[in-house]
């Protein structure tokens, strides 16, 4: 026996089409309803904070008060060990914001802000023997904007910065990073590979459980 009636709306707070298609697959056979927040008109939210979880709770109260419903977030990046953390929440803009060129798309804008990041990972590591770092996904869910007690799920996986790219799959820093257990960098995965072991899937899987516990989501039965 279900606690719900019916599918819950659930508010991405993104416009990312590749993330919700992700988000849909991860949480899919829960009786969720997940549309992204631009297609309900809501701008994106600003993103002043220092740490993940910050971030993506200020994006999801947004977009649940602008919604008036129930809203979900992700913020992740890259943390290095020898850099304190860095890139961190900066990690799509750690060589600095790009100009757009005349006549550029943003597809080719972003293969061309990776560059720049890459170079700019590499030259802080340059001849650092520390190398360890994490992919980080954290997830936050809320049911509404005032929400107690935000959902949140922290998904990490580790691996080690190369001194050069390898692999054409995958974006941003996905070609120096090398994961020892699978012995490539994601960026030589194919893509059903990464997404079975990716940081999203990870914090998806542990959000999954919180969902079905915490907000009664699934099929659990009533206790009597």
């Amino acid at each position: 026996m279900s606690l719900t009636a019916g599918p819950m709306r659930l508010v991405l707070a993104s416009n990312n089409a590749k993330k919700l298609a992700e988000l849909r697959a991860l949480l899919g056979g829960l009786p969720l309803d997940i549309v992204t927040q631009g297609s309900l008109g809501i701008a994106e939210a600003d993103e002043p904070f220092h740490s993940f979880i910050e971030n993506a709770l200020a994006k999801a109260r947004h977009a649940a008060a602008a919604s008036g419903g129930s809203a979900l977030a992700d913020d992740s990046g890259l943390c290095v060990a020898a850099l304190g953390g860095a890139p961190g929440v900066i990690s799509a803009h750690f060589a600095g914001e790009l100009p757009v060129l005349p006549g550029e798309d943003r597809e080719a804008r972003r293969r061309r802000q990776d560059a720049a990041n890459n170079a700019e990972l590499l030259a802080r590591l340059a001849g650092l023997a520390d190398r360890r770092a994490h992919f980080i996904s954290t997830l936050v869910a809320v049911r509404h904007a005032d929400d107690p007690e935000p959902l949140v799920a922290v998904g990490r996986w580790p691996g080690l910065i190369l001194t050069a790219a390898q692999g054409e799959q995958g974006f941003g820093y996905d070609p120096l990073m090398f994961i020892p257990e699978l012995g490539a960098t994601v960026a030589e995965l194919p893509a059903d590979l990464k997404n079975q072991h990716s940081h999203r899937a990870r914090s998806a899987a542990l959000l999954r459980a919180m969902l079905v516990d915490a907000w009664y989501l699934g099929d659990r039965p009533l206790e009597p």
